[in-house]
């Protein structure tokens, strides 16, 4: 690619004309380039454009008048193409220009983020990428954790009553999941969400099956979310939790039904 680039660059500096000539079918000059040929029901001058000394070819599109006109090329790399073939991808005259101010702009934003010189940009995007998924692996054992320390504090209440909500802005399915399994939901129920307290996030409701089967979907209409469940558990996504307190009155009213053995 580099020797394409510089052999190209190289033309157009040269300063090579572009000719465009419309010949008659029958001219012996269109044979000369009857590459690709011709459709059989062909009517009219054939166009003909003529790169001096380097290509001549059919082709009815939009041509500069010399190759020093698109001033510059630049392969910016390749791309697999159709039958086993490969794309180039390339930019020419004034794109070039707007493509290296714009690359010297995010390189000038990113040395003053990174605090690095531009050659080592990319082992500095490294190592902060390392760094984030240690701490991101280190956040999920630290809230796996604490879902079994507020279930096992829930559970050594005396007075802890068969209700019980929590919302967690870092939590994640698998949290509230472990709350709902540490807890039991057989004669308790749980309602437990995560994400924004008044933006997107995720919710679970556990309890006796017959309740939440009732009183599920409502709670899912309340933050304007969609879920499902089965066997005592049913879980979605809430579009906005800004309804979460209307959800807990409604669920709090229904779990007094466990006290009092309602149906």
């Amino acid at each position: 690619m580099e020797a394409l680039e510089a052999a190209v660059n190289e033309r157009i500096r040269a300063h090579i004309p572009v000719t465009v000539n419309l010949l008659s079918i029958d001219d012996p000059a269109v044979e000369k380039v009857r590459s690709r040929g011709l459709p059989d029901d062909h009517a009219g001058p054939v166009r003909i454009i003529d790169i001096e000394g380097i290509d001549a070819n059919m082709c009815c599109g939009t041509h500069v008048s010399n190759l020093s006109h698109l001033q510059v090329i630049k392969i910016l790399g390749t791309e697999k193409g159709k039958k086993n073939k490969t794309n180039l991808i390339f930019i020419a005259g004034n794109r070039v220009l707007k493509y290296a101010e714009k690359s010297y702009n995010i390189e000038k934003s990113l040395t003053g983020l990174l605090k690095t010189g531009a050659d080592e940009h990319v082992d500095a995007v490294d190592k902060l990428q390392k760094t984030v998924k240690r701490l991101q692996k280190s956040n999920l054992i630290i809230l796996r954790e604490m879902a079994v320390l507020i279930a096992q504090n829930f559970k050594n209440k005396p007075d802890r009553g068969n209700f019980f909500s929590l919302h967690n802005k870092d939590g994640d399915n698998e949290f509230m999941n472990i709350i709902a399994n540490e807890i039991g939901f057989q004669d308790t129920m749980i309602f437990l969400t995560v994400g924004e307290e008044k933006g997107v996030g995720l919710f679970l409701l556990a309890g006796p099956e017959n309740i939440v089967t009732e009183v599920g979907p409502r709670v899912s209409e309340l933050l304007q979310g969609k879920g499902a469940g089965k066997a005592g558990r049913y879980q979605g996504k809430a579009n906005s939790l800004v309804k979460r307190a209307e959800a807990e009155a409604l669920l709090k009213e229904h779990s007094s039904k466990l006290t009092t053995g309602e149906e």
